[in-house]
């Protein structure tokens, strides 16, 4: 494999327009050189191919996805109410009966016996009260889960954090050029190998899904946000645990447009507006990364090259977001091409 090779910062224009409370907070950060890769995978899931070149100016990213602890802090200073704990407006639901609308969000609730594959909502339960503070519904807590992802977030409340740390989403571009770690070409974010040595390297399924978790790696459900090795940029969880928002739109052909124009993308911030053949009225943005639900058979989506994609308002209990800062000479973000 080759190892990617780094330039310069260069200053970038336009972008999502957030308010930055404090521009020069870094801590628990770790600057990315920037630099020209080989984005996407040919080898797995046609959304993320073809590959392509592309190239990235520097940036600061978070260490480890936001945890509970540093979004208490950020709700406690705002004020903030996430999507999942407000109740849906029953002017935006023409003809729901009243106890149809409430508050919640999307568990995983593993069912008790092997079940179609191709039926997400066999695992998946939208439960009444569910929310980053209770993330398995009213009955739970996050007391001894100060380390872990902040899970439950919809677009905006990722947004909005961001904004109130003075800094960013990554662009898709950036998320993966850093999950690389340095290593162009590979599979994993630590390699080619998935156990090297037998050695698990970041937290996803071991069983048959979705009925059945062995629990191999430690770890049933999230785990803290520094129980596995990071990779070679010192990053934390760019592979399993949870699924980290980026700001770009969703659209499965978006590569291949990149692809078609020839050269070398630079800074690429997706395609101007979403879609989603397999739900054309919903927009979307992409996810990366996976989750402790990714596994070889059913979602392997913890290779580094492949992506994810979410509703805006969707929040679940595998689904985070880390945040980006840009150097202080680069105020804005810009699209440029070779």
């Amino acid at each position: 494999m080759d190892e990617i090779q780094h330039l310069p910062r260069e200053a970038i224009d336009g972008g999502i327009a957030i308010e930055r409370r404090d521009p020069s907070r870094s801590q628990g950060m770790v600057f990315i050189p920037g630099g020209t890769f080989h984005m996407g995978s040919d080898r797995h899931y046609p959304e993320e191919r073809p590959v392509h070149r592309v190239t990235v100016a520097g940036f600061w990213i978070d260490r480890t996805s936001v945890t509970n602890r540093e979004f208490r802090k950020f709700v406690n200073a705002t004020g903030y109410v996430t999507f999942a704990e407000i109740k849906p407006d029953p002017k935006d639901y023409p003809g729901a009966l009243p106890h149809m609308l409430y508050a919640g969000s999307l568990v995983f609730t593993p069912p008790g016996r092997p079940v179609d594959l191709k039926n997400w909502s066999q695992w998946w339960m939208f439960l009444k009260g569910a929310n980053w503070r209770r993330p398995y519904g009213p009955k739970s807590n996050i007391n001894a889960l100060d380390n872990h992802p902040v899970v439950h977030v919809a677009y905006a409340d990722a947004l909005a954090y961001a904004a109130w740390a003075g800094k960013d989403l990554p662009t898709e571009a950036e998320w993966e050029f850093a999950a690389r770690g340095g290593l162009d070409g590979a599979e994993f974010a630590w390699g080619d190998e998935f156990t090297p040595g037998g050695r698990y390297m970041a937290n996803t399924w071991q069983g048959n899904f979705p009925h059945q978790n062995l629990a191999a790696d430690g770890y049933e459900r999230t785990s803290p946000v520094e129980a596995f090795p990071p990779n070679g940029y010192g990053l934390y969880d760019m592979a399993g645990n949870v699924w980290e928002w980026c700001s770009d739109w969703y659209r499965p052909d978006y590569y291949k447009t990149l692809a078609d124009k020839g050269g070398v993308a630079r800074n690429p911030q997706g395609p101007d507006s979403p879609f989603d053949p397999a739900e054309p009225n919903e927009k979307k943005r992409v996810h990366r990364g996976g989750s402790f639900l990714c596994n070889e058979h059913y979602c392997s989506r913890y290779i580094v090259g492949t992506r994810g994609k979410g509703e805006l308002n969707t929040g679940t209990n595998h689904l985070s977001f880390r945040c980006v800062k840009l150097p202080e000479s680069d105020k804005q973000r810009a699209v440029q091409a070779e």
